[in-house]
């Protein structure tokens, strides 16, 4: 085995460690990704698979996720908008030497690495899909894959910083005559061609399923008709009853530059819409909102109070220890090892309220909770950037989480002390 293909095989924690220049010092050939003769279908194995760079791994299953925005609205009002491309897949783990030899299996089970390659987050991604001359994919970015409040390129880096640097076919060392960043083109890249190949509005459409301030549909209705052009099921998002996200679910056959994506059920992540009464509404245009008594937004979400980072929709990372350890998700737990659930945070009096896709969030018995039944929203604060309860910065558990436990979080002392702050997205 020569070094540059060892090298392949080592799990990103320690590949991560070796220079760039180093890891490319035997390739001759100019900016292309790995050849694969004969690659396998990701998440299919029974034996562990060297070649990272040619089958995706940790984990294999894809999801490209699409946006619903309507007020404030992004995008072209008979078109959803592109969210990212999200590797599925177990978190890393130290390896011991033997399997450095023998690689572990790829297995794929809804979780999600994150944030796998700090030497890689880049703040200029336009910069650098320019810099390549891609100004036709930056211009249908610029016009599809939009941020809700305004600030697209931090919104393509943060998918870029989460989601991209996990895939493992885009390691920089699966390139021949690498060229820096070559693999964030070819990420925003795939991202669109995929995006383009599925008309999220027209397969609505087509079963009678239109943007309506007044009429609702069922979840059958609308995973059936997004089902029917590819033969396989999505999961729906919601938020207070209105459908805001669609994930579609990929196998690849070979790297996700020139490999073969193939459609295929979700791994069994949950939608989080009710089974009925499901709001599509339609986007406001130019900020003022439909007449209907079926959504109470009056306006765009308010600007950020001074020194109040908690506003719009942002994540909750969790900070214990001193590490920055998972974050808070929908149901107001503390979780370690999947992917964050989105926020939205809404000034209120001197403060602000929280909402998730589960409901509005308080402190309810000294727990913190989202949840449907809740009516009256918990008013938070902000100290030094964190959340606020009580004029407190601090919140605890019983232990920290590991693995797909999760944990409740209080404002009464217990044995593990964390903070939570606020991450835009």
């Amino acid at each position: 085995m020569s070094f540059s293909t060892a090298i392949r095989h080592l799990p990103k924690t320690l590949s991560s460690l070796i220079p760039a220049a180093l890891i490319a010092s035997n390739t001759v050939l100019g900016g292309s990704p790995a050849t694969c003769s004969n690659p396998q279908l990701s998440c299919q194995n029974t034996t562990a698979v060297v070649d990272t760079c040619c089958f995706n791994a940790p984990g294999g299953l894809l999801l490209l996720t699409q946006f619903w925005d309507t007020n404030p609205p992004t995008g072209p009002d008979n078109s959803w908008t592109v969210h990212g491309l999200w590797l599925a897949a177990l978190p890393e783990v130290l390896l011991s030497f033997t399997l450095l030899i023998s690689p572990r299996p790829d297995r794929c089970d809804g979780t999600y690495d994150q944030y796998c390659d700090p030497n890689r987050q880049y703040s200029n991604i336009s910069a650098i899909i320019s810099a390549a001359g891609q100004t036709d994919l930056l211009n249908y970015m610029s016009t599809y894959w939009k941020d809700y409040q305004g600030n697209d390129e931090s919104f393509w880096q943060h998918e870029w910083d989460k989601h991209g640097t996990c895939i493992s076919t885009l390691e920089p060392y699966c390139y021949t005559g690498y060229t820096p960043q070559e693999e964030v083109v070819a990420y925003f890249q795939k991202t669109v061609d995929l995006f383009k190949t599925l008309d999220s509005y027209s397969f609505l459409a087509a079963a009678g399923i239109l943007p309506s301030t007044s009429k609702t549909y069922t979840a059958a209705e609308i995973n059936a008709a997004l089902a029917k052009p590819r033969g396989v099921q999505v999961s729906i998002q919601c938020s207070n009853s209105a459908l805001d996200e669609i994930w579609y679910y990929y196998y690849v056959r070979g790297s996700i530059q020139t490999g073969t994506f193939e459609p295929t059920n979700p791994d069994g992540s949950k939608s989080d819409c009710p089974a009925t009464g499901i709001k599509y509404l339609p986007k406001v245009s130019g900020g003022t909102p439909p007449s209907t008594t079926l959504s109470t937004a009056t306006s765009a979400p308010p600007a950020p109070t001074p020194g109040n980072p908690f506003s719009g929709k942002g994540t909750l990372p969790v900070t214990s220890g001193g590490t920055a350890n998972g974050c808070i998700i929908s149901a107001g737990t503390w979780y370690t090892t999947g992917t964050c659930a989105t926020f939205t945070a809404t000034a209120s009096g001197s403060g602000f309220t929280l909402t998730s896709s589960k409901g509005k969030c308080a402190v309810a018995n000294n727990v913190l909770a989202c949840s449907s039944s809740i009516t009256s929203p918990t008013v938070f604060s902000t100290s030094d950037g964190k959340l606020a309860y009580s004029g407190s910065t601090s919140f605890y558990t019983s232990s920290v989480p590991t693995g797909s436990t999760q944990a409740q979080v209080s404002v009464t002392q217990q044995v593990t002390t964390l903070t939570i702050g606020w991450k835009s997205i």
